[in-house]
C-alpha cells in the first residue's frame, strides 16, 4: 500500500498553512528588503536614464551598486537597532546571520541589470538599452514580489488582481516621488 503524495504545487492557501510562524516571518522580511532594494535601484537607474547623455557603463554600473548596498546597510542597521531596542541587546549569532542573509539576498535584484551594464561595458549595445533593461526587470521584480505577498491572502481573485493594480498605482506613485527627488 502507497502512501498519498503531497501535491507538487499546492494552492497558496494550503502553502501558508504549511509555513512556520517563523518561516512566514522569514518570507516576509525577504520580500521586504527586495522591495527596499528594487524601489532605491528603479530610482537610480530611471535618473541615470534621464541624464545618460555620455554616461559610461562603468559608472552607471557604480552608481547603482553603491544605491543597492548602501540601502542594504541602512536596512540590516535599522533591524539591529530595532532588535536592541525591542529586545535589550545584541541579537545571537543566529538571528544576527539571518539578518545578514535577508539584507544580503536583496542585492540579487541586481543580477541582470548589472549584467546588462556589463554587456554595455562590452560594447554589445547601448548604456541607455542597458539602463532600460534595468527598469524592465525591477519593474518585474516589484510586480512579482507583490504578486508573492497577495498569493497567501484567503482573498478571492478578483480581490486580489484589484489589490496588484492598487500596489501597481502606489509603487508608480513611490517611483514619481523618488524621480523628484533624484531630478
Amino acid at each position: 500500500m502507497s502512501t498519498p503524495r503531497r501535491p507538487a504545487h499546492p494552492d497558496p492557501e494550503t502553502r501558508a498553512a504549511t509555513l512556520t510562524p517563523e518561516e512566514r516571518e522569514d518570507l516576509a522580511e525577504r520580500l521586504r528588503e527586495r522591495v527596499y532594494v528594487s524601489f532605491a535601484s528603479l530610482a537610480v537607474i530611471m535618473t541615470l536614464l534621464a541624464h545618460a547623455h555620455g554616461l559610461g557603463a562603468g559608472t552607471a554600473a557604480a552608481s547603482l551598486t553603491i544605491t543597492a548596498v548602501g540601502t542594504v546597510a541602512a536596512a540590516w542597521l535599522a533591524e539591529l537597532i530595532s532588535h536592541l531596542a525591542a529586545h535589550g541587546g545584541f541579537p545571537d549569532r543566529h538571528h544576527m546571520a539571518a539578518m545578514t542573509r535577508t539584507s544580503g539576498g536583496a542585492l540579487l535584484t541586481l543580477v541582470i541589470p548589472l549584467l546588462a551594464l556589463a554587456a554595455a561595458g562590452l560594447g554589445w549595445w547601448e548604456v541607455t538599452t542597458a539602463l532600460r533593461v534595468g527598469v524592465g526587470v525591477l519593474i518585474a521584480t516589484l510586480v512579482l514580489i507583490a504578486w508573492l505577498g497577495i498569493r497567501r491572502t484567503k482573498l478571492p481573485w478578483l480581490a486580489r488582481i484589484l489589490a496588484l493594480g492598487v500596489l501597481a498605482a502606489l509603487a508608480v506613485g513611490v517611483v514619481g516621488l523618488k524621480l523628484l527627488a533624484h531630478g
